[in-house]
């Protein structure tokens, strides 16, 4: 090996540049220091937490969620509720409005 081409690997090992060689920059940290750990999980809401979204009686959301009456998720023993779930919730207790059923005409006389 001649002594440039030596000069030229002993820069290289260095992480010199050699004229005209361009190396990719390395990957830009994210601005909040996290790593890139793959999708973000859902956020869960804590039955308090879900009542007060919904303006209901959290004893009345724990009641139907053990009832199974509404949409929920167990992490292990803990009641949660995804947004998914509180959607579903508002979605299903939709109701149209109550209308008069048969009653007779109103009578003029």
């Amino acid at each position: 090996m001649t002594r440039k081409q030596e000069n030229n690997a002993d820069q290289l090992k260095r992480g010199d540049k050699k004229d005209g060689d361009t190396y990719p920059a390395a990957p830009a940290s994210s601005s909040t220091g996290e790593r890139d750990a793959g999708p973000v999980p859902p956020e869960v809401y804590t039955p308090a937490e879900a009542a007060e979204l919904l303006k209901v009686p959290e004893s009345w959301l724990r009641k139907k969620a053990a009832q199974r009456a509404v949409p929920c998720t167990f992490l292990g023993k803990h009641l949660r509720f995804s947004a998914e779930d509180l959607h579903r919730i508002v979605r299903e207790a939709t109701r149209d409005p109550v209308t008069s059923r048969g009653a007779p005409p109103h009578r003029t006389e």
